[in-house]
């Protein structure tokens, strides 16, 4: 399907008062009930604080992933239900094609900051709890790279919130710093990387290390680097010749964790701040994209686990969740590899989403048959199921499958509330219409707990789309008709 062109409407909304919401326009009537299951009974899930970052706005409120460790926890709640409210926003206030919400930050404020974008342009957005538009920005024209399915590349989907309420934007060869300044948003100052990133690539992703220190990752060519904020001077890059499909995570100890579509590595700064490689190791990788992908590799960002362990998914013909040791060095009789833990079906596994993380326990979804996207889920198909948890073992020998639910969820970024211990996925079974669904699982049980159907047909395809959680216990995504907000009345 052609995508709208709505980068004229976007700027065109003021930016001194809330503009009243225009909603996503109905899909399809008919087929499933509106709400299936119960209020949810909260369990507290256990787990240790992540530190938070000192150069990135409070966790829960920073990145698609929510904090620096990539977790894709709240220590907060989320939708409870059965009586939930739902409501959206348009893209462009005309029911164009378009996300507003793959990843949704928060400035100081509690309102919502996020880019929108659209066949040809990326357009930061500031909102208000209810998704009244209250001011915008224009970032820059997005870049396809030739032969590219344009709703397989993600130029300008991940940014970060700072510590001073300015979000910090990947784009094309520069990064550009934009401050949340009363009911504005103000250019600051634009990073350009041409000299590091030639034109045949463009970057993926830039986030600070806890020194301050601005890290990047190029798509094409694997190029990471880092920068001087303060002078915007390279410090230094390193060509790795693998793509990098996703984001990377930074902990304490000044390891920066990127993954490529061939290895997992450990960056660290060297004394002049120039990036080195502390480790590598190549995780296992059938050498093909398989369908629900955007490369032939991972499909997940880094997510660190509590002081010691990172984990990611493999690329192998059985998928595996892989749990290593993170730190510089190995103790004597250490092994770099914790598990290689064997995930859904042979032959019908993939993730093209981060794993949500505790310091033991991992979820992840199976995006396996999303291909070609978004007309693999349209007509009334659907997806490969599977949602699984796999904990590393208590003595940190090995890890176990805990349990697998068979709820089809093509392409979410799913969230974890430690609250109420619940985990939310946003689901489309079979059939006509084309019916789309937030829907929460038990963490302890993997049991269904409730469906809450948010509309049918392509606009609510949530299409890689990171679930975020206000402050407030709102929920809310980008879908590919603009962004949807779940709450309880």
């Amino acid at each position: 399907m052609k995508l709208a062109l709505v980068a004229a409407a976007l700027l065109a909304l003021p930016a001194t008062a809330s503009a009243a919401p225009v909603p996503i326009p109905p899909g399809p009537s008919g087929g499933g009930k509106e709400f299936t299951g119960h209020a949810a009974k909260p369990h507290r899930v256990k787990a240790p604080p992540i530190p938070r970052h000192p150069f990135m706005a409070a966790n829960g409120r920073n990145a698609v992933h929510n904090d620096a460790y990539q977790s894709d926890t709240y220590r907060n709640s989320g939708p409870i239900g059965p009586d939930l409210r739902v409501f959206s926003q348009s893209v462009d206030g005309m029911g164009g094609v378009g996300s507003c919400g793959i990843t949704i930050a928060f400035d100081k404020r509690g309102r919502l900051v996020t880019t929108c974008i659209t066949a040809s342009s990326v357009t930061l957005r500031l909102m208000d709890k209810d998704l009244g538009t209250i001011a915008n920005y224009e970032v820059g024209p997005r870049v396809i790279p030739p032969g590219v399915n344009p709703f397989q590349s993600p130029g300008g989907a991940y940014f970060y919130m700072d510590n001073k309420d300015r979000a910090v934007v990947s784009i094309g060869r520069q990064v550009q710093v934009i401050a949340v300044r009363g009911n504005s948003l103000q250019h600051v100052r634009t990073y350009d990387l041409s000299s590091v990133i030639p034109a045949d690539d463009q970057l993926n992703s830039a986030l600070p290390d806890w020194s301050g220190r601005l890290w990047f990752v190029s798509r094409q060519h694997g190029i990471v680097g880092d920068l001087d904020p303060a002078t915007g001077r390279v410090l230094g890059s390193k060509r790795t010749g693998e793509a990098i499909g996703n984001s990377f995570a930074m902990d304490e100890t000044g390891g920066v964790f990127v993954v490529t579509d061939k290895a997992q590595y450990r960056f660290d700064a060297r004394r002049n701040g120039a990036p080195k490689v502390t480790w590598r190791y190549a995780y296992r990788n059938v050498g093909i994209k398989k369908p629900g992908q955007f490369d032939a590799g991972s499909g997940t960002t880094p997510t660190l686990m509590g002081r010691r362990y990172l984990s990611i998914a493999d690329n192998a013909a059985q998928l595996h969740v892989v749990v290593l040791r993170r730190g510089k060095h190995l103790e004597r009789g250490q092994k770099r590899v914790i598990c290689q833990q064997p995930v859904f079906d042979k032959g019908r596994g993939d993730t093209e989403n981060s794993i949500i993380a505790t310091d033991r326990s991992m979820i992840v979804e199976n995006n396996y048959g999303y291909f070609p996207p978004p007309d693999a889920t349209s007509g009334g198909k659907t997806t490969t199921p599977g949602v699984e948890r796999v904990d590393v073992k208590r003595n940190g020998k090995g890890c176990r499958s805990v349990w697998r639910s068979n709820e089809i969820s093509p392409s979410t970024v799913p969230k974890l509330s430690l609250k109420t211990g619940l985990i939310y996925v946003y689901t489309k079974p079979k059939g006509l219409p084309d019916r789309w669904y937030l829907t929460a699982v038990d963490f302890r049980t993997g049991k269904t707990v409730w469906h809450r159907l948010i509309g049918t047909g392509l606009l609510y395809n949530v299409h890689y789309a990171g679930l975020t959680i206000s402050p407030k216990g709102v929920l809310y995504s980008g879908v590919l008709g603009g962004t949807i907000g779940v709450a309880d009345r």
